[in-house]
């Protein structure tokens, strides 16, 4: 399974962005489509997560501030992101899980990041 995010920029504090990402192969279902970041010089961390069924959760640091939802028949998600300040300047990651469920297949799939950039 391929995974491309896209929308990633450079913006002003508390300004917005939304990325999107794909995933396009033998996509079978859809367990969890998740957003991750890696900030410099910091480990990769968990931003929000949307479910086959429609749950989301988020990163405190990002709760109220960021929104993650999807389009199941396009297999994409979105992150759209509000009052962004410098501490989100970082990559963001898409990370796509599923499989078949009437099959061992599964995958675990990520995108090559999209760069966030917060500055003035």
């Amino acid at each position: 399974v391929q995974v491309v995010e896209s929308g990633g920029g450079l913006v002003q504090p508390g300004g917005s962005l939304r990325l999107s990402c794909v995933a396009s192969g033998p996509i079978f279902s859809i367990y969890h489509m998740d957003w991750y970041r890696r900030a410099p010089g910091k480990e990769r961390e968990f931003v929000a997560q949307i479910s086959a069924n429609g749950g989301t959760r988020y990163a405190d640091s990002v709760k109220g501030r960021f929104t993650i939802f999807r389009d199941s028949a396009k297999n994409a998600v979105y992150l759209q992101m509000n009052a962004l300040s410098p501490d989100d300047t970082a990559v963001y990651y898409c990370n796509v899980v599923g499989g078949n469920p009437d099959s061992l297949y599964e995958y675990d799939s990520w995108g090559q990041g999209t760069q966030v950039a917060v500055s003035s």
